[in-house]
């Protein structure tokens, strides 16, 4: 742990932890599922903390309609509406922000409700833990950025070159509000997105695509089914064959993966069959979700899983005549990581050895994020959060409180030694 200058001293002191808890209740109780009215509602409720914070705030809206560039991430849900939110804290310099602390406010939905402990929306604190949908992923990461600038507001520290923070939208579904706020011409020297971390510092991101199987059959009445082909059962062995298509990508995966057992994971997650109970189903459509490894194109990835699923059917006497048509919809997140030897990763970890937290080890995420959009952008980014990533997404999601605090004061630090002190 380094001698903190007192500007550095004032600044850690300054971080107000009742505060970023009273925030984090309030954004976990809009209910900002991806494409609800409530997804914009929250954009304006983080801008009005960031106004509050002196920042200079750009508010606008989204044009969905130039979301449909070929360099768009694409959507999975509908939106009449998005809304894009940076908070520019002005330095004594002009030019790029020195330092990007980006966050999402989109949520995914709650599933089954019977399975939470009370209202998801009804945020909770319970063991040292704010519980609700969005409390991991990722609220409190963003709530730790805007509890890292109210430190160095209230520290009275006047920044030699600005830092921002980018709220976006439509993470959760391929990530448009990130694109959106590139595109608009929001950039910095380096980012940090506060993703759940679970005290690492993830300094690369898998890709994921969304696909969609079809899988065709031949109807017969169901008391002769042998008359007929069921496209339940050919999906049973195309399903199989895309498992053992699985593990053979699973190998030789990077070493920052360690302890995850599907670093490109491949998960079907809806499968819609039939029209009539008493009929073999000629038709059955399924949709799911395929990882792309780290550096693999997103053109190859795809290639790659047309490839087995033709050879698959190429080689079964019903498919070989009608094959599976595949066909590619919604997000599409390639993979990105931080260059290799970035001062960026250095940074972040002394910053977080310095505010009191233990050494940070070097992780990857098997999950699609922001990062590589920003990586794509030339800006060197990385995650450093609050929380489990195992928890989101199900129904015990919550962030405990010392993790939003301790990351608030590792992004305050990094803040000033980045920014630099006027």
């Amino acid at each position: 742990m380094a001698d903190l200058t007192p500007t550095e001293a004032a600044v850690l002191d300054a971080v107000d932890e009742a505060a970023a808890v009273d925030l984090l209740c309030r954004l976990v109780a809009v209910p900002s599922v991806g494409g609800t009215a409530a997804e914009s509602e929250v954009q304006h409720l983080v801008a009005a903390a960031l106004d509050g914070l002196g920042c200079d705030v750009d508010r606008w809206a989204i044009d969905l309609a130039a979301a449909t560039a070929p360099d768009a991430p694409g959507q999975e849900v509908e939106r009449e509406e998005a809304v894009g939110v940076v908070g520019t804290l002005p330095g004594a310099d002009d030019g790029d922000p020195a330092l990007v602390l980006c966050g999402h406010t989109d949520v995914v939905p709650t599933g089954d409700r019977a399975l939470w402990d009370g209202d998801p929306f009804t945020p909770r604190i319970a063991g040292g833990a704010v519980h609700g949908r969005g409390t991991c992923d990722m609220k409190g990461g963003l709530v730790a950025s805007l509890a890292a600038l109210a430190a160095v507001r209230a520290a009275g520290v006047r920044l030699r070159r600005p830092v921002a923070v980018h709220s976006v939208v439509g993470e959760e579904d391929g990530g448009l509000g990130a694109w959106a706020t590139l595109a608009r011409g929001h950039r910095g020297d380096a980012c940090v997105i506060p993703e759940p971390t679970d005290g690492a510092v993830v300094t690369a991101a898998a890709g994921a695509l969304t696909f969609r199987l079809e899988v065709p059959g031949a109807a017969a009445h169901a008391a002769m089914r042998d008359r007929g082909v069921s496209a339940v059962e050919l999906f049973a062995q195309v399903h199989a064959d895309l498992r053992a298509f699985e593990a053979e990508r699973q190998r030789d995966a990077d070493p920052r993966f360690a302890g995850e057992r599907y670093p490109y994971g491949l998960s079907v997650g809806t499968v819609r069959a039939g029209d009539w109970a008493s009929t073999v189903p000629d038709l059955l459509v399924a949709e799911g979700r395929y990882g792309v490894r780290l550096g693999e194109p997103v053109a190859a990835a795809r290639a790659a899983f047309e490839a087995r699923v033709a050879a698959f059917c190429a080689g079964h006497p019903f498919l070989a005549g009608s094959p599976v048509r595949v066909a590619w919809t919604g997000g599409a997140f390639a993979s990105g990581e931080l260059p290799p030897g970035d001062v960026l990763l250095g940074q972040v970890r002394a910053a977080v050895v310095d505010a009191g937290g233990p050494p940070p080890p070097e992780r990857a995420v098997p999950a699609g994020t922001d990062l590589r959009l920003y990586a794509a952008a030339g800006i060197p980014a990385l995650h450093l959060g609050p929380g489990d990533l195992h928890l989101a997404h199900g129904p015990g999601e919550r962030v405990p409180v010392a993790e939003v605090t301790a990351v608030a004061r590792a992004l305050a630090l990094l803040t000033v030694r980045r920014c630099g002190v006027a």
